[in-house]
């Protein structure tokens, strides 16, 4: 029984619920009577055994009544109902009852077991009865630490018990084999896992007296795998084809007769079996087999051990290990061994069968694979085939193997499998599935009969062919087993199974999860002596073994008797088996070791009950009360014979339908027992009606699955492959909705035993999933119809339905005659939607019940009328559906093809030339069709479609003299319709835009479930996404756009694809590439691709991107039109490649054109000069990696004109070149020495030159100044700083919205500025990882512009300043692209090869220029900074006390020409840009100095040695050193660490004479000089030129500047000191 939640209170007749009547078992002439004492308690559940009974009330109470042995006051016999104290407090949620103890589970899963424990079935050891509920712990003990195991449902049996777990899994405890556990050991009082069906999800679980049955959910279906040909057990073939004329008929339905046999006490029915288990004794109940199985155990072991210690046999716990290591080892020598070892064995019969087993028929290499397959399947495998032998006597099975050992050349693999193999699994597989993932296809369809030779000829214990007429002849194609059959058998088979596929229900996961499974398979395991499992023998099982009759029959409730079992289906039927001796099986047919429906004549069965020796049917009668039938065993006391007699078929007991509803009924031993509800304002009759016409409408709709939509889709000559899947896709919705109504037909007699609560409905809880596959289903099946799917059908199927006529009536419910058969099927397959109705009829019925204000009411009622909204929807749909069908009719035949599609509907068109193009020919034939999907303009012959998602409409105005016109906007045409009516005109109108609006919503949202409908609005929006595909536009041709529109053109984020592979993703302006966006070419020949990533204009490359082409050139800069236009550097070659190499400079329409840097990496020399049509042109300089220094004019990329070339050892030639480092004329040659050579030079640089001129020694005491003339030259020939870079910095004049520097509107620059900045940031929040948290704030701050009211003042020049650092701080201002660009030249420049102190001074004057250009911009965005060299008054006088170093008096910066700030584009702009290039600078000063620096650094070295007092000896005072390095890069910073090293000196010399004291510069330089020299600062020398260059001129004369020159003069002081 389900655990329902129990309600407090529910309609008012809740006292009338749970009524209990019992009645004596054994007659049909009955009168239930109410169990008294029970005081208005309603009952939920109970349960029966032999002489008592259960009850478990709504509160959670435990009653027991009847004989009750166990108690401590047995003799009473307890008439009414005895509480359980024990299990008060503990809220009860199900009991069940063995033959004579019980069980109760707990809310929170605990089991509580009392009793009789003869067998142990209690779980307490060593107690003969437990008279009152004692707790039993269950405990996994594969789990560390032990988790004690919840459980959801007890069954009972008479000496033991089963219990079901929260995850699924089986416990059980007690004695025999019907535990289904490997051990031989009883009792078992611990409760142990039932392994063998551990992993499979377990839904219910019943027992028997002495078996076991569990209700499993199939494992999802497995992919074909090869199967093996024949069983492990019997040798008959698993699969078997019979041919007959026009058909094959291929059978999976092999039922193995072979079980696992417990001996009886015939010596000849022993069984060895040596399988993963214990080897020791098996059988539970073995009689004198023991002794018989002992010597064999102990042979096997031994022979097991001999060959390879552990791995011989494998481990017990059931789990599947591959018996036999994969070594190789055999455990057998050689073929005799085998032999001797089989004669050995005692009996002869054994030793047959056994070779029966082992040898059979010759080899194939097909067998080869199977018989390889000892190495076992996964653990948990469904249901592994027992691959280990196991034998049965051959007399039983009544065949004689005839195949003698020679015959059967046993092999090695044989053996193996004979001896190795393990398996979770003792009991035959009685069906083609061989272990789990090799299932063959799922075999749920209807069982076949058995039509294998082989199974007719082996007279077994039973037939095991299947009554016809439950199981139509299946057909199934298996690849690999039809080499012998003709092919026209093979294609015919093919087609069949190709057909067939549709069926398998799809089944919904979710739908699996909510409601009960269908899917389910039975297992049974125990005494079968009476037939009770169901696998068509009478041998008993030790573990779970799968009942295959019952595969495919959707059981979903088992019930087990005493010796009987009962099964009842989805289909409101029932399958019995077991024993019958009373007629307790519901039919007479036998055998009766396989299941076979019970008949009952009942509208469909909902529950059953298995008793003692009889069954109980609770049907549903015609006014949906349920009538109760029995079949059993009959008494009859007339004559005083007492003779007893059976029922033939099952007997309604009518007196049982007086007393009310039955809900429930229960079958124990001497009593029958119902459970009752009476009828209180129609709600339990409301409930019983629903429950019983669902499982009607499933079995109707089951008929129809089965009985014509099978049949059709294996029908040849369907039409074409669209028909076929159109048909398929329709059956396969059909099944899924029927699976659906199947399950919740099941759920809702499950609902009938429980609480009945309203509110836990599942077309209340769950309402999406039926409203979802009806919708699904309607939009299938009218598809189908649309397409004139059903009129094609009606051809093929002729022959079907006309043989079928009566049945086809019957199931669509038409009585006319004369009916066409496109009618019928058209009444089939629409039949489903009528269900809604009555959903949502009943619902309302069961509304009543309540108060209109409780949430019942309002629940019931809302879901009422979403069914009835949504029947109302898919009449409408349906309706539609058949407008367009009958359009189809009789439109031209040739357009039908192409316009025709499922989904398509028609709403409106202009045959009644209501609709007309204007401007239209005379003669032009215009016709418009608007479907759901697209706009049609049919002409003669041809026609134009216009999907809806990219069609505008708009009502023209009157005045223009359009009258009645509609203006049609596409992506590539624009039209004007004109209606011959205004009403004409506002149908059109209103229906394109409904249309348009539908088609942009999708079909996701058809209706809004609950509310009424939904209100189309009128207008469909102007600004919209779609896809789009282009057929005429000349650029955009066969190109598909999806994304964002705006009245007919793209407009907003989209991707373009074209049909060569090009693709374009980013914003679209009116219908053009606009903004930011990412571009694809394809390159054939590279197999690579062009990719550009940047700015777009009027769909065109423009503004700033990167493009990697497929060579692997990476450009990265500015575009224009589609070209490289404005600064840009292009990388070409990896370094490892051919020909790396890297320019950086402007470049003009593609071509590098204006001042470039050129850095060939392969040859290791940088050109830094002017360029022309990608080549060098006009000035420019080279330095080579060598050392060699040029710089002049150049031509066509080479040297030509004059020059100045210089060597790495000084020797300097000017004059004129020819070619690069070639010389060619006039010049001069000036060696290091300073001797020159005037004259006309020709040849190659370094490779010998020819001079004709005139040598020069100069003497040596003539002007020193003559000597480094070419040096002081360098840089005149170079390009003038101000040239270079021009294109970085009118860029950044153009960001600002200027066409030249200077020149433009300073407020139109500061909103370019904060446009850039909100678009930049908008487009990093699709990225924010981007941007740091500081980066962020940095961004928001810009957005403040410093004001400038009244007189410039020193704080708006700090404003300024900070402005300044936080714009250059972030690449999204202009000015911070600016920096970042000019930085990234500058490195560029003077990195690498650039490194080169030639390049010094012109390194300092770029970084001057830049300063410069910077410091104009800065100064058009604050018009009120002064200009450079002005200065800004003190508001606020200095604070008083500062001491001037030079002077003794206060400071008043008596050296500045008037006190104030002075203002320059170095103290403004310095902090921000040169940290940034201080690197490369740096290094130019370092390698400039280098000679200078080594030997100041020798002088440190050597005077460091000394001591503090030598060093000091003219000033005794420990002095503070110099603070390390200087680690600020700005000259102004640097002055300012050196004036606090002078404080610092000045300070400890103040403390230490006491006295005001004032410095001459005599005294200061030695201090100064000892400073410097224990400071050893490495690279003083670049530090001191550095300052020297970049210095503020104003400050060369102040306090700083006289500071400065002391530690320039302690420099050279150093350098030259001659230490004696």
């Amino acid at each position: 029984m389900d655990s329902q939640e129990r309600s407090s209170e529910e309609a008012e007749g809740a006292k009338e619920r749970g009524l209990v009547y019992v009645w004596k078992a054994g007659s049909c002439s009955v009168t239930p009577e109410r169990l008294p004492g029970l005081s208005g308690k309603t009952v939920l559940q109970a349960a029966l055994g032999i002489h008592h009974g259960l009850l478990l009330t709504e509160g959670g109470e435990v009653y027991s009544f009847g004989k009750l042995p166990w108690r401590s006051r047995p003799e009473e016999c307890a008439n009414s109902p005895i509480l359980e104290n024990t299990l008060l407090g503990h809220r009860i949620i199900t009991v069940a009852a063995g033959s004579f103890h019980n069980g109760a589970v707990t809310e929170s899963g605990v089991v509580y077991m009392w009793g009789d424990n003869s067998a142990g079935q209690c779980a307490v050891a060593n107690e003969p009865c437990v008279p009152e509920p004692q707790l039993v712990s269950i405990c996994d003990s594969e789990t560390s630490p032990l988790l004690s195991v919840r459980i959801l449902q007890l069954a009972c049996g008479e000496e033991h018990t089963l219990a079901l777990s929260l995850s699924r899994e089986i416990w059980a405890w007690g004695s025999g084999c019907q535990l289904g556990l490997i051990t031989t050991t009883f009792p078992v009082t611990k409760p142990q896992k039932v392994e063998h069906l551990a992993g499979r999800v377990v839904l219910q679980i019943a027992c028997g007296a002495y078996h076991s049955l569990a209700l499993v959910q199939c494992l999802p279906v497995q992919e074909m795998k090869p199967i093996p040909e024949r069983c492990n057990h019997c040798s008959q073939p698993l699969i078997t084809m019979t041919d007959k004329e026009d058909h094959v008929i291929i059978s999976d339905s092999h039922c193995c007769p072979l079980g696992v046999a417990l001996s009886d006490n015939q010596p000849e029915n022993h069984v060895f079996c040596p399988s993963s288990d214990t080897p020791g004794d098996k059988s539970g109940t073995a009689g004198q087999s023991e002794d018989f199985q002992k010597p064999l155990v102990e042979q096997h072991r031994l022979v097991g051990l001999e060959s390879e210690g552990p791995s011989g046999l494998s481990s017990s716990d059931g789990r599947e290990d591959s018996g036999i290591s994969s070594s190789g080892n055999t455990l057998f020598s050689d073929k005799k061994e085998v032999k001797e070892y089989l004669i050995g064995l005692s009996d002869s019969s054994l030793n047959e069968s056994l070779n029966k087993n082992i040898c059979t028929e010759p080899e194939q290499p097909s067998q080869e694979e199977q018989l390889s397959a000892c190495i076992p399947g996964p653990p948990g495998s469904s249901t592994s085939t027992l691959n280990s032998l196991v034998a049965s006597c051959a007399s039983a099975v009544g065949v004689r193997v005839a195949a003698t050992y020679e015959a059967g050349a046993l092999s090695l693999k044989k053996v193996m499998n004979f001896y190795g193999t393990s398996s979770s699994e003792p009991g035959a597989q009685s069906g083609s599935r061989s272990p789990g993932p090799e299932a063959l296809k799922d075999s749920r369809e209807e069982q076949v009969r058995l039509e294998s030779m082989q199974g007719k000829k082996s007279s077994s214990l039973v037939d095991i062919r299947e009554e016809e007429s439950e199981g139509g002849s299946r057909r199934l194609s298996l690849p690999g087993l039809l080499s012998q059959v003709s092919p026209r058998l093979l294609r015919k088979v093919g087609r069949a199974k190709m057909r067939t596929v549709a069926l398998t229900p799809t089944y919904s996961g979710e739908a699996d999860a909510l409601l009960p499974s269908l899917r389910t398979e039975v297992w049974s395991w125990g005494k079968g002596k009476e037939g009770q499992l169901g696998h068509g023998d009478v041998l008993p099982r030790l573990q779970p073994l799968c009942v295959k009759s019952l595969d495919g029959k959707e059981v979903i409730h088992l019930s087990a008797g005493s010796h009987h079992s009962l099964a009842l289906t989805a289909k409101s039927q029932v399958y019995s088996w077991g024993s019958n001796i009373s007629g307790q099986l519901g039919h007479l047919n036998s055998p009766t070791t396989v299941p076979r429906l019970a008949k009952v004549c009942g509208d469909g069965i909902w529950t059953t009950a298995a008793g003692l020796d009889y069954s109980l049917f609770l049907a549903d009668e015609k006014d949906f009360q349920p009538g109760l039938y029995y079949c059993g065993q009959e008494k009859s006391t007339e004559n005083n014979l007492n003779e007893n007699s059976c029922t033939k078929c099952p007997v309604l007991l009518v007196a049982c339908s007086k007393i009310g509803y039955i809900s429930n009924v229960i079958a124990g031993g001497d009593n029958c027992l119902a459970l009752v509800d009476k009828n209180v304002m129609g709600y339990i009759a409301s409930l019983h009606e629903l429950a019983a016409t669902e499982r009607r409408f499933y079995f109707k709709l089951s008929e129809i699955k089965s009985q014509v939509l099978r049949p059709l889709l294996g029908l040849d000559n369907l039409g074409n492959a669209n028909t076929i899947q159109l048909l398929q896709e329709m059956a396969s919705r059909f099944s899924k909705l029927c699976y659906l109504i199947g399950q919740h037909g099941a759920s809702l007699s499950s609902f009938l035993h429980g609480v009945k609560e309203a509110r836990s409905l599942a077309i209340l809880k769950h309402s999406s999933l039926f409203l979802d596959s009806y919708t699904e289903y309607c939009t299938s099946v009218t598809n189908f119809l649309v397409m004139g799917g059903f009129m094609l059908l009606a051809k093929p199927a002729i022959d079907f339905l006309s043989k079928n006529q009566e049945l086809l009536q019957k199931l669509s419910e038409k009585n006319e005659e004369n009916l066409q058969l496109v009618e019928v099927l058209n009444a089939l397959f629409f039949m489903p939607f009528g269900r809604l109705h009555n959903y949502a009829r009943t619902l309302l019925k069961l509304a009543t019940c309540f108060e209109v204000a409780s949430p019942e009411y309002q629940k019931l009622q809302d879901s009422s009328s979403c069914y009835e909204n949504l029947a109302v929807h898919l009449s409408r749909k349906m309706k539609e559906a058949e407008y367009t069908l009958g359009f189809w009719k009789t439109f031209p035949g040739k357009m039908t093809d192409s316009l025709r599609k499922p989904e398509r509907r028609l709403i409106c068109e202009s045959s009644n030339r209501g609709l007309s193009l204007q401007h239209a020919g005379r003669f032009s034939v215009n016709w418009f069709i608007l479907f759901n999907d697209a706009l049609v303009h049919a002409q003669f012959s041809t026609h134009h479609i216009f999907p809806l998602s990219t069609l505008w409409v708009e009502a023209l105005s009157e005045e223009a003299g359009n009258v009645n016109g509609l203006k049609i906007t596409t992506p590539e045409e624009q039209f004007v319709l004109v209606s011959s009516t205004p009403q004409e005109k506002t149908k059109w109108l209103r229906a394109i835009s409904q249309a348009v609006d539908q088609a942009l919503r999708g079909t996701s949202d058809m209706i809004l479930y609950g509310a009424g409908g939904n209100v189309p609005r009128q207008e469909p929006p102007i600004s919209r996404s779609a896809k789009y595909t282009f057929y005429k536009d000349p650029r955009f041709k066969d190109a598909v756009y999806d994304g964002r529109w705006l009245s007919g053109k793209p407009h907003g984020r989209g991707i373009l694809k074209w049909a060569d592979g090009r693709m374009y993703s980013g914003t679209f302006r009116t219908g053009l590439e606009d903004g930011y966006g990412e571009y694809r070419v394809p390159n054939k020949a590279l197999n690579k691709e062009d990719h550009y990533v940047g700015y777009w204009k009027e769909g065109k490359m423009c503004g700033h991107g990167v493009y990697s082409y497929a060579t692997g050139e990476v450009y990265e800069g500015c575009f224009q039109d589609n070209m490289r236009h404005g600064h840009g550097l292009l990388r070409s070659g990896k370094l490892t490649s051919s020909s790396p190499s890297m320019f950086i400079g402007q470049w003009i329409m593609d071509k590098k054109s204006g001042y470039g840097v050129f850095d060939d990496i392969t040859r290791g020399e940088k050109y830094m000069g002017m360029w022309q049509d990608d080549l060098c042109q006009g000035n420019g300089v080279v330095v080579t990696q060598f050392g060699l220094y040029y710089e002049g004019a150049f031509s066509s990329n080479k040297m030509m004109g004059t020059g100045i070339l210089l060597s790495e050892d000084d020797t300097v030639y000017e004059g004129e070149f020819s070619d690069n480092w070639t010389l060619s004329g006039k010049g001069t040659l000036t060696l290091p020495n300073g001797d020159y050579i005037e004259g006309l030079f020709s040849g190659e640089w370094g490779s010998g030159i020819k001079i004709t001129g005139t040598y020069f020694k100069p003497s040596l005491y003539e002007n020193e100044k003559d000597k480094p003339k070419a040096l002081r030259k360098l840089g005149i020939l170079a390009v003038s700083p101000d040239e270079k870079w021009k294109a970085v910095f009118e860029e950044c004049w153009n960001q600002l919205g200027c066409e030249s520097p200077g020149q433009g509107d300073r407020w139109k620059a500061w909103d370019n500025i904060a446009v850039a900045l909100t678009t930049n940031r908008r487009q990093h929040k699709d990225s924010p990882e981007l941007l740091s948290r500081s980066h962020t704030q940095t961004l928001e701050s810009l957005e403040f512009i410093p004001q400038h009211i009244g007189a410039f003042t020193l704080e708006k020049y700090e404003n300024i300043k900070k402005y300044l650092i936080k714009a250059c701080d972030t690449p999204l201002h202009p000015l911070g692209k600016l920096v970042e660009t000019l930085v990234a030249v500058y490195r560029m420049t003077y990195v690498g090869v650039g490194a080169n102190r030639r390049l010094l001074q012109e390194a300092v004057r770029e970084i001057k220029s830049y300063l410069k250009r910077i410091f104009q911009l800065v100064r058009f965005l604050f018009p009120d900074l002064p200009e450079e060299g002005s200065t800004i008054p003190f508001l606020t006088t200095e604070p008083k006390g500062r001491r001037s170093f030079c002077s003794g008096k206060s400071d008043s910066r008596s050296e500045s020409p008037e006190p104030g700030y002075v203002v320059t584009s170095f103290g403004l702009l310095l902090p921000v840009l040169l940290p940034r290039l201080y690197p490369p600078l740096f290094m130019l000063y370092a390698l400039d100095n280098e000679r200078e620096e080594d030997i100041y650094w020798e002088c440190v070295l050597r005077l460091n040695k000394q001591t503090d007092m030598a060093l000091l000896s003219f000033l005794g005072v420990q002095a503070k050193f110099w603070p390390g390095t200087v680690t600020t890069f700005t000259p102004a910073d640097k002055l300012k660490v050196i004036q606090q090293t002078f404080e610092e000196i000045s300070q400890s010399v103040l403390e230490t004479l006491q006295e005001d004291f004032l410095w001459s510069m005599d005294d200061l330089f030695p201090v100064f000089l000892y400073v410097v020299l224990r400071a050893r600062i490495r690279n003083l020398g670049s530090e001191v030129h550095l300052i020297e260059d970049l210095m503020d001129p104003y400050l060369q004369h102040g306090e700083q500047g006289i500071m400065f020159t002391t530690l320039k003069a302690c420099y050279y002081q150093i350098q030259h000191e001659k230490l004696t």
